[in-house]
């Protein structure tokens, strides 16, 4: 099922939503401000956020901007009242794959919303993080567009790590994930990093993407 993370800061409105959206066969979990939010994109990896850009805690393009930096890679629609043509520029600008203006129609936002999802997955032969681009079809990795061959276990670890940034990955899901036992693990992150140098150990919990 498709997960939604929703943020808006008026209760009804965010109710509402939630209501629709479960009504049209999506997994949709509203948030009032963005505190918890990054968190739960971490932990649950949602397929789609939808949010305000007027948030108590935080401009909603900015909080966006920041994901984006981070290197996660989640399609975004803002649902605002910032309506103005600069406004719509910005949010764009700051990673918005599409913009809705307040007041909207239900039916016109699930049809937006299945639109992007269309989009994103055409797009998602491909996997960013910051300037490294993991090409799914082909199997490599580029960096600045230049070609750097992996291993099928390397790419597979790697894969992993792109979906996953910023989570502490365990020995025991690399373990499982290679088919190898938790003593080869430390062998293939080294050589792995020997090619990119890009995952470090986070002593006795795990190795995360830098």
């Amino acid at each position: 099922m498709i997960k939604i993370a929703l943020i808006e800061d008026e209760e009804d409105l965010l109710d509402l939503l939630e209501f629709n959206l479960i009504k049209a066969g999506f997994d949709a979990v509203g948030f009032l401000n963005t505190k918890k939010v990054r968190d739960f994109i971490i932990e649950e990896n949602p397929d789609l956020l939808i949010m305000d850009r007027n948030l108590p805690d935080i401009e909603g393009s900015e909080f966006v901007k920041n994901l984006k930096d981070e290197g996660f890679n989640i399609p975004v629609i803002f649902l605002t009242a910032k309506t103005a043509e600069e406004d719509v520029l910005e949010g764009f600008e700051k990673g918005a794959d599409d913009y809705i203006k307040k007041p909207f129609s239900i039916k016109e936002m699930i049809a937006r919303i299945k639109a992007v999802l269309k989009r994103y997955n055409k797009e998602s032969n491909v996997l960013l993080y910051k300037n490294y681009k993991l090409d799914l079809i082909n199997k490599n990795l580029l960096i600045d567009n230049e070609t750097v061959d992996l291993t099928k276990s390397e790419f597979k670890l790697l894969k992993v790590f792109f979906e996953n940034p910023k989570r502490v990955i365990s020995k025991d899901e690399i373990a499982e994930l290679l088919e190898i036992n938790e003593k080869s693990v430390n062998v293939s992150i080294n050589r792995l990093n020997h090619k990119i140098n890009l995952i470090e150990s986070k002593r006795g919990i795990g190795y995360i993407i830098k």
